[in-house]
């Protein structure tokens, strides 16, 4: 299974969005996002699964949306109204029935 590789981090205003991608190989049962901010555990932001069910971090809710097609093993994020606090390393968590894969993140910074 390849390491998944994360796109589309950078540098915003707070207020603004941006949209993270992330591709995958292997036969994904469910794909997810983590943050870790500096000094802080990482945490789950969103997870979807096959079967188009998610799972948010409740404060993203209203502001973020994960999306998909697991099968083909992609994975987006798309944020909106960020926030200073959503600042941090996001990473892209493949999971298969073997267990769990994880690219090397890509940063978000959101300025006041």
């Amino acid at each position: 299974q390849v390491q998944p590789v994360e796109s589309g981090g950078g540098l915003v205003q707070a207020g603004g969005s941006l949209r993270l991608s992330c591709a995958a190989s292997g036969n994904s049962i469910t794909m997810a996002w983590y943050r870790q901010a500096p000094g802080k555990q990482r945490e789950l932001v969103a997870d979807i699964s096959r079967s188009g069910r998610t799972v948010y971090l409740d404060s993203v809710k209203g502001r973020f949306t994960i999306s998909g097609d697991i099968a083909k093993n992609t994975v987006y994020l798309q944020m909106n109204s960020l926030k200073v606090e959503d600042t941090g390393v996001y990473s892209c968590a493949a999971t298969t029935l073997v267990g769990r894969t994880w690219g090397q993140g890509t940063q978000v910074t959101v300025s006041s």
